[in-house]
């Protein structure tokens, strides 16, 4: 096995190894980022003994999964073949053979990051930056004061000398939008807070990768699956560019993938439902149609919500019934909810015809609209900031559907019938910070027993 840098990472060396303090690449999916930059921070332990240096993310699962059990070890071998190093799992810092060490941690971690915080580095490595808040980087900021020295050649008498080692920042990210201090900080060179001009702008340079730039170490079938994402998903995972800010917008993307699950790691559900959002879609002639949105919500055990499912179809009664009933069955779901403003009685019979077909009964509540959509999103956007609300899995329909809601109307393109489902879903498992006296319960046998699924907010 060799290594050997892409074009692109060749010429991403000079923003890390220059002048400047914190660096910044920022791009596509899988274009090389993380791996220079690691091999950046191995490179400098070893270039300065009893050096310190942290590579951090939000979340600790995360940089474990994507880091430490994947990216370092890699980097090692492919870079470092004759380097061996201890891992300790108990504090998760790698000791090198000249006494530095990389310390690994997640934001999210207070009992390590306690630790971590105590301590002085010389090299901070942010990963995903998009899902760190400002502050988070600041903190980190007043722990870059580490004071080393490396041994250098002397450019002029060929002789080795030693000389402290330049405190570094190293960042990167798949772009969120313009209104993140990611864009303000490295792109408008201003302060993310006042928005006033940063006093050495030199001092923050950044490099954009692509994964096309990649393609090398990439397979065919990933480039065909960032090709066929949404216009939103391709603009950041594939072009790696920073989306339009969404004035006033409700819901955001750097806050959905914070808090996003891909690790299958879910609490037990304590209440579960099958949201369905109707239209006049028929079975054909469809075209000029909106999707029946249906999506599948749970409130888990630890007080926090999750999107299981989007199961939207462009589909007649026949059909989207089936999916619905099918959905309730498939996560033995406590209801049903239907909002009931198109259609009136049609979706409570659509559901009891399809419930009949699949020999179940379903519990049905249907919702009406007494407001419009943004007024119902409004309430959950400071769920999804504070991650009381998590997608599992990537839905990317839906969510170009969230981050088009602002306070001031729906920006996105046709109707928000996945946006819709999910929100009903929401207002449904967390009754406590939602109005709903219009909503009427149908009656229906053997309904399960269940504790307020808003009693978390009291608590």
């Amino acid at each position: 096995m060799s290594f050997s840098f892409t074009l692109k990472q060749q010429e991403a060396q000079p923003a890390l190894a220059g002048t400047a303090t914190h660096c910044m690449l920022f791009g596509g999916g899988r274009s090389g980022k993380t791996f220079i930059i690691v091999r950046s921070v191995v490179m400098r332990a070893l270039k300065a003994s009893k050096s310190r240096h942290a590579i951090l993310r939000f979340r600790f699962n995360h940089v474990k999964a994507s880091i430490i059990l994947d990216t370092f070890p890699k980097v090692m071998v492919l870079c470092f073949p004759d380097v061996t190093y201890d891992l300790s799992r108990t504090d998760w810092y790698v000791t090198l053979p000249n006494g530095s060490e990389i310390w690994f941690g997640g934001l999210d971690d207070k009992e390590r990051m306690e630790k971590i915080l105590g301590m002085e580095f010389v090299t901070v490595y942010l990963n995903e930056c998009s899902q760190i808040s400002w502050a988070g980087v600041m903190m980190m900021m007043t722990r870059l004061a580490q004071l080393v020295m490396q041994t250098v050649i002397d450019g002029r008498t060929k002789q080795p000398r030693s000389q402290p080692m330049k405190p570094r920042m190293y960042y990167d990210c798949n772009p969120p939008s313009k209104a993140h201090w990611s864009f303000r900080l490295f792109k408008q060179k201003c302060d993310p807070e006042t928005r006033e001009p940063v006093a050495m702008p030199d001092n923050y340079v950044s490099f954009q990768m692509n994964p096309r730039d990649n393609v090398a170490n990439l397979s065919p079938e990933y480039l065909l699956t960032l090709a066929g994402m949404s216009a939103r998903m391709r603009r950041r995972f594939e072009f790696g560019e920073f989306a339009e800010a969404t004035p006033n917008a409700l819901f955001n993307e750097a806050d959905i993938d914070k808090w996003r699950v891909l690790d299958g790691a879910l609490p037990d559900m304590v209440r579960v439902v099958v949201s369905v959002d109707p239209s006049g879609a028929g079975d054909e002639d469809n075209a000029d149609n909106d999707e029946i949105g249906i999506t599948v919500n749970g409130l888990g055990t630890d007080g926090n919500g999750y999107l299981l499912e989007d199961l939207t179809v462009k589909a007649g009664p026949a059909t989207w019934g089936n999916v619905a009933v099918q959905a309730y069955m498939r996560h033995k779901a406590d209801a049903i909810v239907g909002e009931i403003n198109f259609g009136g009685e049609m979706v409570r019979q659509t559901i009891a015809v399809a419930a009949s077909a699949a020999k179940t009964r379903c519990n049905f509540k249907k919702v009406t609209a007494s407001r419009g959509k943004v007024q119902r999103a409004e309430p959950f956007s400071a769920l999804y900031e504070q991650g009381k609300i998590r997608h599992v899995g990537i839905y990317a329909k839906a969510e170009d559907e969230l981050c088009a809601m602002s306070t001031s109307g729906y920006t996105g393109p046709g109707s928000p019938n996945r946006a819709d489902a999910a929100i009903w879903g929401w207002a449904e498992l967390f009754p406590g910070i939602v109005a709903q006296p219009t909503e009427k319960r149908e009656p229906a046998e053997g309904r399960r027993q269940h504790r307020g699924a808003g009693a978390w907010m009291g608590a």
